[in-house]
């Protein structure tokens, strides 16, 4: 096999633990849009403190995925840590806000909000932040249940995160 015609990789479906596999689960799901284009992204997590959210290869992937008929979801308790510490994808937002729906549940308590990504083909989620441990795959009842519990979160979310803000 020569090296332009590369095996497809798929995501997995196990459970992981710690932050640097975390992490690594991330970076691949966005890699894996960008490859599969993926039409929709959810995000959701209380802050987004430790995921590799600034890194250049997630903005990389984000690029490569963003287009016409995407949508990206994210979801948080607020933003601030996603603007302190993740300047690339700040600025990402800001290119592509035509395609994302920021919102946000300040009301609510930060380990209730799942800390999950949700796409049609493969979900991951955090279900203990402290050691960063959860599951991800791509097994329909696994999808439709972050789907819905997501969905019920962003009923309850308002608007946040805009991609600009207006001064004098």
């Amino acid at each position: 096999m020569n090296e332009e015609q590369a095996p497809p990789t798929e995501l997995p479906s196990r459970r992981f633990a710690g932050r640097v596999d975390f992490q690594q689960l991330v970076r691949d799901a966005f890699a894996a849009a960008a490859r599969e284009g993926w039409r929709e992204i959810i995000l959701s997590d209380a802050y987004f403190a430790d995921w590799p959210l600034g890194e250049r290869a997630i903005a990389e992937s984000l690029n490569a995925w963003a287009g016409s008929g995407r949508r990206f979801t994210i979801l948080a308790k607020k933003y601030d840590e996603v603007v302190r510490r993740h300047a690339r994808f700040v600025t990402w937002r800001k290119t592509w806000s035509h395609i994302i729906e920021a919102r946000a549940v300040p009301a609510a308590e930060p380990l209730e909000l799942p800390s999950a990504i949700w796409t049609p083909a493969w979900v991951m989620e955090r279900r203990d932040l402290e050691d960063c441990a959860g599951f991800c795959g791509s097994e329909p009842q696994r999808r439709l249940e972050l789907h819905q519990a997501l969905k019920e979160w962003l009923l309850k979310s308002t608007p946040s995160f805009p991609s600009s803000t207006s001064g004098l």
